[in-house]
């Protein structure tokens, strides 16, 4: 009875660790293996593939430094937007009576794909001003019609221009574009999260911080943040997470042109366009030694919160 009680369990996970084993396990394997291969997989190249991703010699065709500035970029203003934004919208949704109709349209964004919603922006940036919709409210306030998605130039920097010659400039009017569009989708998600973390302080603590003389500020400051501060950790992490994987939206509206490519667009090409195996695998590799310390952060947060509770 003991011996058959040991690995009944593993009888009843063996489906899912397979199902992980091929999926998940061997693709990995398999990708650091060839990251460490010539573009055709037959010979060991050493580092020769993060020495490309270092040295960057095709910045025309594949613009290696351009790609990790593109996904700093993602990485600090995706969630530094998002986060207050869909903070403050709950935090005011919360006193209207039309509560739930005002967070259904916010939420909107949500349940369409990243794909959907790319179609949906780039008709909404065309240089046209009859069809686009900033460039025809900007040639109405008496401006000039823009390329928001083509457009290379604009915001610059220090950053820009620190480090080598050739280090692109990532900050664009059409990388920032790009961010909007994320920023966009993501907050109806930030929203209902952080609105449902502000729905469980109990309103007693709130109603004893105002007769004790405390602001709106004080309160907001002082007891709410603190409060919901897990929950913000916790969709600052899916955040920031959904920034580095970010494809299907920069895949859609600019196919990683005009100096907007991120790893991930950019391993596409490198892989299944160029047909170099090795520098793609190579990018995947980085890519993924990027999210997984973000998901172990996380999930010790979530093993530290159990423990505590």
């Amino acid at each position: 009875m003991l011996g058959r009680r040991a690995w009944t369990p593993w009888l009843w996970l063996a489906p899912a660790l397979i199902l992980l084993g091929v999926f998940l396990v061997y693709p990995t394997i398999d990708t650091i293996i060839r990251s460490f291969q010539d573009p055709s997989s037959h010979h060991f190249v050493g580092f020769d593939n993060y020495r490309f991703i270092i040295d960057n010699p095709r910045p025309l065709a594949a613009d290696t430094h351009s790609a990790i500035l593109n996904n700093l970029l993602w990485l600090i203003l995706f969630p530094l937007l998002t986060v207050p934004i869909g903070l403050g919208v709950a935090a005011l949704t919360a006193r209207v009576r039309y509560e739930s109709a005002a967070k259904s349209a916010i939420f909107i964004p949500m349940a369409i794909s990243f794909v959907a919603a790319a179609v949906i922006w780039r008709f909404m940036f065309q240089f046209n001003p009859s069809t686009g919709t900033f460039n025809a409210v900007t040639t109405g306030l008496g401006g000039h019609p823009t390329a928001w998605l083509q457009d290379t130039g604009g915001i610059q920097t220090w950053f820009t221009e620190a480090g080598p010659d050739k280090m692109p400039k990532p900050f664009q009017i059409n990388n920032f574009s790009l961010v909007m569009i994320g920023v966009w989708m993501w907050v109806g998600f930030a929203l209902v999260v952080l609105s449902a973390a502000l729905k469980s302080i109990p309103t007693e603590v709130l109603e004893a911080a105002r007769v004790d003389g405390a602001s709106e500020w004080q309160i907001f400051r002082r007891i709410i943040l603190p409060m919901i501060s897990p929950t913000i950790a916790v969709v600052t992490t899916t955040l920031v997470i959904q920034s580095l994987k970010i494809f299907d939206l920069i895949w859609v509206t600019t196919g990683g042109r005009f100096q907007t490519d991120v790893i991930a667009t950019l391993f596409f090409k490198e892989a299944f366009v160029i047909r170099d195996m090795g520098v793609g695998s190579a990018l995947a590799v980085v890519l993924l030694v990027a999210v997984v310390p973000v998901m172990v952060i996380s999930l010790r947060r979530f093993q530290f919160q159990e423990e505590t509770r």
